[in-house]
This record gives C-alpha cells, sequence and structure tokens, in this order.
C-alpha cells in the first residue's frame, strides 16, 4: 500500500483565483502558455516544498484588489499497488500521519486533509506560512468558494522527510548541476563513502599514477625540478614539490567530477553535447537521487513517497526522445506532475491522465472521466484525435469541419477577416475526415475544457442526413451549451462548395479553375489558354461543382485567395462562424 495526492485546491495564489485538480500517479499538464500550469506545480512547492519564494506579486490580483492570502488544500488518500483507493492507511503510513490528522469520510475511506494558508504579516514585513488539519473535505463548486470557509480546524506542522517534494525547471543543465553542491547530483556525490581500506588502496593507486605521469613527461619533471628551488630561498622544513596531475586524495574526486557520452568512435564531455542532452542527463540524475533516497527507506524499514513536478522535460528533444523521457519519468517512484508544450508527451500519455488547464476569465482545469466512457470511445479518442491533432490540446478555439475545402479555405478567410493569423490567434481548424466523426472531437474539447464551433454541411439524401447526425453526436458529447451555441450549419441540402457557388461566388471559382491550369510555354498558352478560359466560362452550377470537388484540396485555397482578393465580403455562413469565434475570444470586432 502507498499514498496519493488526489486533489489539489488552489485559490487566491498568482493567475489561480479558484481551481481544483485531480491528481493521478502520474499526471500531465496541458495548455496554451499562461494558463497557470507552473503556478500550479509552484503553489505544490509552497504546501510541500520551499516557501522562501513568495512574493507580493504571488498573490491573485483581480482589478485593483488583491487577495488577502494564498489558500492551498491538499487530500491524500491510500492507494494500493493498482492505484486503487484503499478504505485504510498502512500501519506505516498511519503511524507517520498519526490518528490526530486521518479523516474518514461518507464511505468510511480514510483520508487527510491538509491546507496550507499564507498571509502578509504588515508588523514584521514578511509572509507568514500557517498549516491546518481540516475537520472535512467539503464539495468543490466551480462558480463557488465555499470550500474555503470550512473548519481549519487543528493547527499543526505537516512536512513529513518521508514525502519529500522536487522541483525541476526548464532551464535545467547537467553542467550546472556538477558545480552546484546543492544540486541532486551535487547532493549525491556528497554522500560518496568508501570503507578504510578501499581510501587506502585507492590513493596508494592514485600517487603511483601521478608518479607515472610526471616521470613520463618532460615537461612535468622539468616544472618539478625547477620549482624544488624554492627550498633555497624559504625557511621551511618541506619534504619537496609534488605535482599530481590527478586528485591526491579521495574526498576531492568529485570536485573535478567530468561526465563523457560516448559514441561508437569518440568520447565527449557533457559541455560539448547539446542542451537537449545537457537537459535530459539533469532529469535522469534525479531519478538516480530519488532511487538513491528509496534505497537508504527500504533499508531502514521506512515508508517513502516522494512527489516530482517536472517542468516541459520536452526541452530540447526531438520527438521519439520526448517519448522515452516520458517513459522514463513515469517509471519513477512516488507521484509525478508534469506540465508539457509537447503533443507527443500528451499521446504517449494514458488518457485519464492528463488535465488541460485553460483560461478565460479564470483559470479552469478539464479531465476527461474516462470511468464514463466505453472502451471503444476511449480508443477513439485516442486514435482519431491525440495521435493525429495533439496541437489542439494547446488551443485557444477548435473550429470542427467534415470537408477539405474547408481545411484550405477557412484559415486564409480567418486571416483576412480578423487581421492575424490563426496561430496568432490560438486558433485551431481541425478535419475531422467525416460527418459521423465528430464525436471523438467533441468529447475530448468539451471534457478539456477548451471552447470549439462546428462548421457543418447540412446534406440530406436517402443515404445520409449530415445535420441530423451532428446534432445527435452534438448531444452525445456531453456540453452543457446549447447548439446554437456551438454549430454553424450551412443553408439546408449544400455541403461548403455548394454553399459557396449559391453564396454567388462562382465566377471566382472559376478564375480559380483557370488559375491552375498549366500551360508549358508560351506558345502552348497562346494555342490553348483562349479555349480553355471560354469553357470554363460555359460552366454551369453542377458542373462547376463536380469540378471543385474532384480536387479539394487543390482548389480550396485558390478558391478562398481568389474570394480576398474582390471586393465582395465574405460567405455570409462564414461570417457567421467568425462572429461566434469573436464572442468567444471577446474580440470586440472583426476587422474586414
Amino acid at each position: 500500500m502507498s499514498i496519493l495526492i488526489k486533489t489539489v485546491r488552489i485559490a487566491g495564489f498568482r493567475g489561480l483565483k479558484n481551481l481544483e485538480v485531480m491528481l493521478e500517479q502520474t499526471t500531465i499538464l496541458t495548455g496554451m502558455n499562461n494558463t497557470g500550469k507552473t503556478s500550479f506545480l509552484k503553489a505544490l512547492q509552497l504546501a510541500l516544498g520551499n516557501r522562501q519564494f513568495v512574493s507580493q506579486d504571488d498573490f491573485f490580483i483581480q482589478g485593483s484588489s488583491v487577495s488577502e492570502k494564498i489558500i492551498i488544500d491538499l487530500l491524500i488518500v491510500s492507494i494500493d499497488g493498482d492505484g486503487k483507493r484503499c478504505e485504510d492507511f498502512s500501519e506505516d503510513w498511519e503511524i507517520l500521519f498519526t490518528t490526530d490528522r486521518i479523516r474518514n469520510d461518507v464511505d468510511g475511506k480514510a483520508f487527510v486533509p491538509l491546507r496550507t494558508i499564507i498571509t502578509f504579516d504588515a508588523i514584521k514585513n514578511s509572509y507568514k506560512t500557517q498549516q491546518f488539519i481540516l475537520q472535512e473535505w467539503p464539495e468543490f463548486k466551480k462558480g463557488d468558494i465555499d470550500w474555503f470557509g470550512v473548519d481549519n480546524s487543528k493547527k499543526t506542522s505537516f512536512h513529513f522527510d518521508e514525502v519529500p517534494f522536487f522541483y525541476m525547471d526548464a532551464q535545467r543543465d547537467i553542467l550546472e548541476d556538477t558545480k552546484l553542491r546543492s544540486s541532486y547530483l551535487g547532493k549525491m556525490l556528497s554522500k560518496i563513502e568508501y570503507s578504510k581500506e578501499d581510501i587506502k588502496e585507492i590513493e596508494e593507486q592514485i600517487e603511483l599514477l601521478n608518479e607515472k605521469a610526471v616521470s613520463s613527461s618532460d615537461i612535468l619533471s622539468n616544472i618539478k625540478t625547477t620549482l624544488k628551488e624554492l627550498d633555497t630561498a624559504m625557511d621551511t622544513r618541506s619534504e619537496g614539490i609534488e605535482i599530481t596531475p590527478f586528485t591526491k586524495k579521495i574526498r576531492d574526486l568529485n570536485k573535478g567530477l567530468t561526465i563523457y557520452y560516448t559514441d561508437r568512435h569518440d568520447s565527449f564531455s557533457m559541455e560539448y553535447h547539446g542542451m537537449g542532452t545537457r537537459s535530459w542527463s539533469s532529469l535522469l540524475t534525479l531519478k538516480s537521487f530519488i532511487a538513491l533516497l528509496l534505497k537508504n527507506a527500504e533499508k531502514e524499514k521506512s515508508v517513502f513517497f516522494p512527489v516530482l513536478a517536472i517542468e516541459e522535460p520536452e526541452a530540447h528533444l526531438h520527438p521519439n526522445a520526448q517519448k522515452k523521457l516520458f517513459g522514463q519519468i513515469n517509471a519513477i517512484s512516488g507521484q509525478k506532475i508534469i506540465a508539457t508544450h509537447s503533443p507527443y508527451i500528451a499521446a504517449t500519455a494514458n488518457l485519464g491522465q492528463i488535465r488541460n488547464f485553460y483560461k478565460e476569465k479564470t483559470v479552469t482545469c478539464g479531465r476527461i472521466e474516462i470511468d464514463n466512457l466505453e472502451p471503444e470511445d476511449i480508443r477513439k479518442i485516442n486514435r482519431q484525435v491525440i495521435n493525429t491533432r495533439g496541437e489542439i490540446f494547446f488551443s485557444k478555439l477548435i473550429v470542427f469541419f467534415e470537408g477539405e475545402t474547408e481545411e484550405q479555405a477557412l484559415p486564409i478567410f480567418a486571416q483576412k477577416h480578423f487581421n492575424k493569423t490563426p496561430v496568432e490567434m490560438g486558433l485551431d481548424f481541425v478535419g475531422v475526415g467525416g460527418h459521423g466523426n465528430y464525436l471523438p472531437f467533441l468529447r475530448f474539447a468539451a471534457a478539456l475544457n477548451i471552447p470549439w464551433i462546428i462548421f457543418s454541411d447540412a446534406e440530406n439524401t436517402p443515404d445520409k442526413n449530415i445535420k441530423s447526425s451532428v446534432q445527435q453526436q452534438f448531444l452525445n458529447c456531453g456540453s452543457p451549451k446549447s447548439e446554437t451555441d456551438c454549430i454553424v450549419f450551412v443553408d439546408d441540402g449544400n455541403d461548403f462548395e455548394k454553399q459557396l457557388i449559391s453564396d454567388g461566388f462562382g465566377d471566382k471559382i472559376k478564375k480559380a479553375i483557370a488559375s491552375l491550369d498549366v500551360y508549358t510555354n508560351d506558345e502552348h498558352r497562346e494555342a490553348k489558354e483562349q479555349d480553355r478560359l471560354t469553357e470554363i466560362e460555359s460552366y454551369d452550377d453542377d458542373k462547376l461543382y463536380d469540378v471543385i470537388t474532384g480536387r479539394k484540396a487543390q482548389y480550396g485555397p485558390a478558391i478562398a485567395e481568389q474570394i480576398i482578393q474582390s471586393e465582395k465580403d465574405l460567405p455570409p455562413k462564414v461570417i457567421a462562424l467568425f462572429n461566434k469565434i469573436s464572442a468567444i475570444l471577446k474580440i470586440e470586432e472583426a476587422e474586414a
């Protein structure tokens, strides 16, 4: 049996006004920049580790008001070897926590509710930290702050050596670690011990090695001989001069520590390797340090549960290395919370391990409740969404659609309308590959609190009723929003290409078709172009539709370019889509 920090609640810290996050043994934090991932890790550090970094800037600011205190609540539970919650803590953990700190929920399961409160002491001009054991663990309500006000109950301290907290930021570097005694590598090196017999034997070998190195070098021998002249100038009982190319005492071995990585032919010191290797190496020294602490705990028959907070383990690493490193971190003992911008790490993790941070007015955290899904539903989300469109973990808003023409044209229209690229806006346009494939994408976005809109065809034939299918998938995804908030349909009976034609863009479509014609030389153009233009001009709407749907990927961007270069407004349904985007992203006025 072990333990787990199952729930973390934070109020009044940096950009986190009122947040609850459910954790797993390994938890992946995704989301755009500045959504609160680092603040969450720092809040854990306040509750479990170093509290020296607190400043006035760490208190939540809204308008002209500043929060009076920072509150961080942790719910610790007991789990078995499979990660399932147990009724009681093991005897060893119960002794560590003490019965005074342990509570029982309505189902009789034991838990420890820890609270940290940080306030500013105006008299001492410093920050005061107080810790409490809560009397209960109240229900969390997103729009409420009732959980703040529960009885703090017993004032206590809960810094447990057996639950150490480790923080690794994105700036880690193994070269710096070798220089700092406070680094995890430095701490391990300082703990190196040898028996007296080993010390004597190793130092004798070092002495022989130094003598051999000096005697074999004319330069070193000459320096030694010359330096002996000091004896004639100093009133000293010196026994001579020693030159030691290699450290003389075993206690000094770690001072000149150099790490080499070798390939099949050469060996290179770490300073010649890139930041990816150096960052990765630094993380692995933490893994080694924790393994050492675990070994010591086992020797002493003591409980041990490290908590790791790691920022951007993917820094400077290629995709396959990112996936491998995640596996190495996931295998470390204890609990790991990883903040990442890597779609490869997110895709490698289990769906239930992912927590997505999204910031609108306040920061929220979404998760996919896999216990409420069938195995086939989970498989579809993994295969159709995460494995192919992992970038949408980091979207500010997602527009889903069915076809290739939309995928090519909508980003071009958006840049014209908003006078910004979709990338600048955090806007992703995602084709789902068919009108029946929306549901996994909708479940993903809705569960992770990422705003989304469907831009859908509305064909209605004996073979398919697209509008009805999309509406049913919307109902099944579990979103609390209304259909009118989330879906823009083209006119009944149309798909996107038919809609463009019925909106009067036939002449622009014809120009787009002509623009893609290729002529081998000027003579070929002169002989064929006029007849070709006459042919294209004769196309009726049905023929025009058949041509552009036959080569959607090619005609989509060409049609969009012709439309934005004209003096005509964008298609009305596209404008309706962009108005919804403006409302969600709080864009005051869409620029034509």
